[in-house]
């Protein structure tokens, strides 16, 4: 799946912190794919400033990862709960059309 910085970021965000084994190894595992490299920091002009980051949209082509059913069902289950909650944000909505299906 080709994900934008912002993407990322977002699914970063939705990641549980808690679980079982299975699905924690899952999560640190698409953590680790979702993160962003040395180079691609330097690329894409990676700054955090005042625990904001900031990015050349320009140089965002998107970074290819891969995502399974299992991590896939977790972040939907993450997106539904949030809708449910009515605690969806713009930030989400390029994710939430990606991985629930209605």
């Amino acid at each position: 799946m080709l994900l934008k910085v912002l993407d990322r970021i977002t699914l970063l965000g939705l990641l549980p912190e808690k679980g079982d084994f299975t699905t924690l190894k899952i999560v640190r595992q698409l953590r680790e794919d979702l993160s962003f490299s040395e180079i691609e920091h330097e690329l894409l002009s990676l700054q955090q400033t005042d625990g904001r980051l900031t990015w050349n949209p320009q140089a965002d082509e998107g970074k290819e990862v891969e995502i399974g059913a299992k991590a896939s069902v977790l972040i939907e289950d993450q997106l539904k709960k949030l809708d449910k909650e009515k605690q969806l944000t713009s930030q989400h909505m390029s994710v939430y059309e990606m991985f629930v299906k209605e």
